[in-house]
């Protein structure tokens, strides 16, 4: 599944950092994870949202230009978002594209709404600490669901007829006919 919006867009349409998206300079897996995951339990119904690693921010903008991430560690963060999303229960996979923006390699997560809400993750990566909770976005902020956020997120989930279930691995074959 391709990423419905192009980099450019996201860093030239004075898009500030809010429900939607979120800029990190840096990889660092545990509140990318908890990100990924408020995004999937999409409790407004936006459409999920969009995680720009390489791409410092300030007071909600993305900072030009841009700081970038080694060519050389895209494929390390990829594996390690991949093991991290393993980590999210019902498993979850965003959608994750290397881009480059302004002559910087930049890496643009695509975390539409799940259908299989509420998704939940490990409050710390630590190994000693296992305890799991669901996260959801309120304004620019991932924050800890609450009970009646859980109780809408299941209430969200359970509104999605079958039939209007997006297949992301599904294909439309065309054939002439005669």
């Amino acid at each position: 599944m391709a990423i419905p919006i192009s980099i450019e867009k996201l860093m030239n349409e004075n898009i500030v950092e809010y429900a939607r998206i979120e800029f990190k300079e840096n990889w660092n897996p545990e509140p990318i994870l908890h990100t990924i995951c408020a995004f999937a339990n999409d409790i407004d119904n936006w459409g999920g949202g969009y995680i720009v690693v390489g791409v410092k921010e300030e007071k909600g903008m993305p900072v030009h230009p841009v700081t970038g991430i080694p060519p050389a560690s895209l494929d390390r963060i990829q594996k390690d978002l991949l093991a991290l999303c393993h980590k999210i229960k019902p498993l979850y996979l965003p959608v994750c594209e290397p881009v480059v923006y302004e002559g910087k390699h930049l890496l643009l997560i695509w975390a539409p709404g799940g259908y299989e809400r509420p998704y939940k993750s490990f409050e710390s990566l630590s190994k000693d600490k296992k305890k799991v909770v669901a996260y959801v976005r309120r304004f620019s902020n991932t924050v800890k669901a609450s009970d009646a956020d859980l109780k809408e997120l299941h209430s969200i989930c359970n509104n999605v007829p079958f039939d209007d279930r997006v297949n992301p691995r599904a294909a439309l074959k065309i054939s002439k006919c005669r």
